[in-house]
């Protein structure tokens, strides 16, 4: 009965640090938006919401959202800047030299999660994804990640198997591990329509910064995939997250 208990208070405490890192991240946040990222009720996202309140760390702005409170404001005060604020000026160099769509994300256990991206100016693009989770084992940047996680690692984030995704083409965790050899000889990975259809994507790791495991990815219309130099692109990628790497000294 103790250990269950145990259990379930490290999983309230998992919870509240992943709103109050949605907080930091997006600067309002709605009970919907909570229990979605959560999984969970609106209910229950709620109450987490309301004991945030209550510490300080959130503040209701209105009926419906809540934004960073004055005990989390002064926290920020004395860390280091927002990942999505440090990266951005390479997201945005990445972005004049591809031309197309591109994203930061960071890993969160078997998800991903897009936390910043600039989306191409083309008249056939692949629109922003800022916001949206998804497994990682079916995003080009979510595979450059898992990639570098070691074989225990990968399989206690997968103890139950892997997430089902409408567009999977690995399914299982012994196909996973097979697939990710050679993300680890290429140094990026490939998701061709396995996030969503139409969308094709090359994504590299820039390793952790901080706590956070981020990747870059550079998403290509499915459509155009067969007539864009994905070669040059990939080269690219890798040159500005090896300078990410260098310059923020990720691990």
């Amino acid at each position: 009965m103790e250990r269950n208990n145990d259990a379930y208070r490290i999983e309230t405490v998992d919870r509240a640090l992943t709103l109050l890192t949605l907080l930091a991240e997006r600067r309002q946040v709605t009970v919907t938006d909570a229990a979605r990222e959560l999984d969970v009720a609106a209910s229950t996202a709620h109450r987490l919401l309301s004991t945030l309140c209550h510490r300080g760390f959130a503040v209701r702005s209105d009926k419906r959202k809540y934004s960073p409170g004055p005990e989390l404001t002064r926290l920020a005060a004395g860390a280091a800047p927002p990942l999505t604020d440090r990266v951005r000026p390479y997201l945005e160099r990445l972005y004049e030299q591809v031309g197309e769509t591109v994203h930061l994300m960071v890993r969160s256990g078997p998800d991903v999660r897009f936390v910043d991206g600039i989306e191409s100016r083309r008249p056939l693009r692949v629109g922003l994804r800022t916001g949206a989770r998804m497994p990682a084992y079916c995003t080009s940047g979510g595979k450059a990640m898992l990639a570098e996680l070691e074989p225990a690692e990968l399989a206690a984030l997968h103890a139950d198997g892997l997430t089902p995704w409408p567009g999977e083409k690995i399914h299982n965790v012994a196909a996973l591990r097979k697939s990710l050899g050679a993300v680890r000889r290429k140094h990026f990975g490939v998701n061709h329509d396995e996030s969503e259809p139409g969308v094709t994507a090359i994504g590299a790791s820039i390793g952790h910064v901080d706590t956070q495991h981020a990747a870059l990815v550079v998403a290509v219309p499915t459509a155009r995939f067969a007539v864009t130099d994905i070669d040059r692109i990939a080269a690219l990628l890798q040159q500005v997250c090896g300078d990410v790497r260098e310059t923020l000294g990720t691990s």
